[in-house]
């Protein structure tokens, strides 16, 4: 089944469980969807049959958890079939991951866990792009995490690292500027120095979410939960970069205490009016 694949264009959402029907019976007024792939790999499901039917309507950009990039165990091949299946099926205009890890000796585990930023781990990810997208028969994105952490072993940043990684596999970047703002919160560092040394002309696809701060005996912490609106600290950095945020697909992404479409649906335009874009 051939689908029409217009590039993304404004402001998308994440399609999530709850506003599935919704989609199905009528056509909210929205740029683009994003789903995560791993909630459609069962090719005779019924989600599978739904997102189908969506895809009429709807552009879609499908957003992978599984893949382990960053692990050391070998690539779960199984995995990569059944995503090429889906991607075949579907013709998503854009495919992502993230730059993390979340298995060892075959054990998964329920979150993105961090990298130390060195040669060594460049390299694991050069090999590790390479052969998925190789295996995909297409480019990836890949997304700068949340983090609350670094590592003493780093040798270089993570725009630096994300740059490499991208200028030696050809895959594009998937820059979220919720993880940007909760990072360097959490590791007191300077977020615009962050997008300062970003190579922009690799970005794909940007997404914008809220996080919980959350207060602990030894101060604060900010955590990625993707429950809340965006930030006005977010929105001041789409503010500050709208000229080239303009140009790229931005993404609301809301995953937890999801809210009623409505509000979803203003997030959006509240973003295409920060990014000065007529809404479609």
């Amino acid at each position: 089944m051939a689908y029409s694949n217009p590039l993304l264009v404004g402001t998308g959402i994440g399609l999530r469980q709850p506003h599935v029907a919704l989609f199905m019976d009528s056509t909210p007024n929205i740029n683009w969807l994003e789903v995560h792939s791993e909630n459609y790999l069962q090719e005779n499901s019924k989600r599978r049959y739904q997102l189908r039917q969506i895809r009429h309507n709807y552009a879609i950009s499908c957003h992978g958890i599984g893949l382990s990039l960053g692990s050391a165990d070998g690539l779960n091949l199984d995995h990569i079939g059944s995503l090429k299946a889906l991607f075949d099926d579907i013709e998503p205009t854009l495919v992502s991951e993230h730059l993390s890890w979340s298995s060892a000796d075959g054990r998964y585990f329920n979150d993105l866990l961090p990298l130390p930023y060195t040669q060594e781990c460049l390299d694991h990810m050069i090999s590790r792009v390479n052969q998925t997208q190789t295996l995909l028969n297409r480019t990836i994105l890949i997304e700068n995490p949340s983090s609350y952490l670094a590592f003493k072993q780093s040798e270089m940043s993570e725009p630096e690292l994300l740059n490499q990684l991208s200028h030696h596999t050809g895959c594009g970047l998937l820059l979220d500027l919720n993880n940007v703002f909760v990072s360097c919160s959490n590791m007191k560092t300077d977020p615009y120095a962050y997008l300062a040394n970003l190579d922009w002309s690799q970005v794909a696809e940007i997404h914008l979410a809220g996080h919980t701060l959350k207060k602990l005996p030894q101060g604060h912490i900010r955590i990625d939960t993707h429950n809340k609106p965006v930030c006005d600290e977010v929105w001041a950095m789409v503010n500050n970069y709208r000229d080239t945020l303009a140009q790229i697909p931005c993404l609301i992404e809301w995953d937890a205490d999801i809210p009623s479409l409505d509000v979803l649906l203003a997030e959006a335009t509240k973003a295409d009016q920060h990014l000065g874009l007529a809404y479609a």
